[in-house]
């Protein structure tokens, strides 16, 4: 068994790392606004902190994640009421057609080419006739000067102390077309989209069949 990565990290991750992301849920929020009774997964879904804004506006909140530790966290946060699953994501435990929406930040790009494949076809099958696929993660470019040119230089170092084989999945991810071209390969059109950080992060809510 693999040690925990989050073993140690999860009591602070709150604390430093998800006020670097609460700008980019917030835009994932207006994308595709919470309704009474919606159904949400989040894939990835660490310390809870996006269902946390879901279920605040009524929705049901579904949480996977391989990290015991981040787990911990989020069930302290969200309570009994949120439904939250230690496991993989590839190989998830739910019906077909369950979800409105199914969220994945900031996680495809970590993950090798073959599972990250499995998990975008695990996320479509779940999700219901009619629901979305909300993806936030790296975007391939092109940058803007000099916002995008500086971030991308720090994203680099993050990603490449992150892990050797986390960076080469991250290069692969970016060099592949990211998720535009991944939702592509798997039957998915992009309805709406956004771009920030000076072109270094997307935005896409994803509908299955052609766009509209």
């Amino acid at each position: 068994m693999s040690r925990e990565p989050y073993g140690r990290s999860a009591p602070w991750y709150d604390t430093l790392i998800e006020p670097l992301n609460s700008g980019l849920r917030q835009i994932g929020l207006r994308m595709y606004p919470p309704k009474q009774g919606m159904s949400v997964l989040d894939v990835g879904c660490g310390t809870g902190t996006h269902l946390d804004l879901y279920q605040s506006a009524g929705c049901k909140v579904f949480g996977i994640d391989s990290s015991p530790a981040m787990l911990d966290v989020a069930r302290h946060k969200l309570g009994p009421q949120a439904e939250l699953h230690q496991g993989d994501a590839a190989h998830m435990p739910y019906e077909n057609g369950t979800f409105d929406l199914v969220m994945v930040t900031l996680t495809l790009h970590e993950m090798p080419p073959q599972t990250r494949s499995a998990v975008l076809d695990e996320m479509t099958r779940v999700l219901k006739p009619g629901g979305r696929i909300l993806v936030i993660d790296y975007h391939p470019g092109p940058l803007r000067f000099p916002k995008g040119w500086f971030t991308k230089a720090l994203i680099t170092i993050i990603e490449f102390l992150a892990g050797w084989e986390h960076f080469r999945n991250q290069r692969h991810f970016l060099r592949s077309g990211g998720a535009p071209t991944l939702a592509d390969q798997h039957g998915l059109s992009i309805s709406e989209s956004k771009i920030v950080t000076g072109g270094n992060l997307g935005l896409y809510l994803l509908n299955q069949g052609s766009r509209r």
